[in-house]
């Protein structure tokens, strides 16, 4: 779950949190660039999981129309729906060095934030790497310094030097969504649920997939609130068009206070 960037790398992301999480949450506020990834397209508390390998991922058989590919413990949440897509671009950019910046575990997370309309979110603000497995830190900037939104987790799919990377989550804390479970199967209206920190909060939940350039279904707004340790639970049910895609993205997000989006988090779920 790690790769390389410009500006910075990082590692991991799923809900095995512990030692990796705590690294990743401690360089939230590190190093800050600015984002300037590729073409914007189109993350998820996933269980206590073992990280996937390249080598792993790359033996993934190619998915039937309509099913789910799984990597390992992990959902496909964006670039790459599938283990042909990535096939596909490899040899694209070994061809023609195509979208070289799915190399970047950076690029690759500011390019799925813009994906899901999240403009104001628009740099690295922290970043993990180790191997296939990164955590990259995001957000946005600040009065007094940039402002971490959420930390991502990424993992390379493929082999070789050219394997891209893949978003298969975020490493939740103040703001989590843990309803419904990572990589449940779910049907519309899908009940969505969770537990947030902070005062005032209004929290909007939407749907997303790959193949579409907006969200499949949306729900605005949930009040809720919490205090350290005893954050406040929330819940609601959205409503969500069929979508042609097998895994879905389900984001939820705070702010108002002083930015639009000020934390978000996301899980994969498979469509029922």
């Amino acid at each position: 779950m790690e790769a390389p960037r410009t500006c910075g790398g990082a590692l991991r992301k799923a809900k095995p949190l512990t030692g990796a999480l705590g690294l990743a949450m401690s360089v939230l506020v590190a190093s800050a660039c600015s984002g300037s990834a590729g073409p914007a397209e189109g993350a998820a508390s996933p269980p206590p999981a073992t990280r996937v390998t390249a080598s792993a991922s790359a033996s993934a058989p190619s998915s039937a129309p309509g099913t789910p590919w799984t990597l390992g413990r992990y959902q496909p949440l964006w670039p790459f729906r599938s283990a042909d897509e990535v096939r596909t671009w490899q040899a694209a950019y070994r061809s023609g060095g195509h979208q070289p910046w799915r190399l970047s575990p950076e690029e690759t997370a500011l390019a799925f934030v813009r994906h899901l309309g999240f403009k104001a979110i628009d740099r690295v603000t922290g970043r993990v790497v180790g191997g296939d497995d990164a955590h990259i830190a995001v957000g946005r900037r600040g009065s007094e310094g940039p402002r971490p939104a959420a930390v991502l987790h990424l993992v390379r799919l493929g082999h070789g030097a050219d394997a891209p990377w893949e978003v298969v989550g975020t490493d939740d804390k103040d703001l989590t969504l843990t309803i419904p479970s990572y990589g449940s199967a779910v049907s519309s209206p899908v009940t969505v649920g969770g537990s947030v920190t902070g005062v005032d909060e209004s929290l909007r939940v939407a749907v997303h997939q790959v193949s579409s350039a907006s969200a499949i279904g949306e729900f605005c707004c949930v009040s809720a609130g919490g205090f350290p340790g005893s954050p406040g639970k929330w819940s609601a049910k959205v409503p969500f068009r069929a979508g042609s895609d097998p895994v879905l993205v389900i984001v939820v997000s705070t702010g108002g206070h002083v930015a639009d989006v000020e934390r978000f988090a996301v899980t994969g779920v498979r469509k029922a």
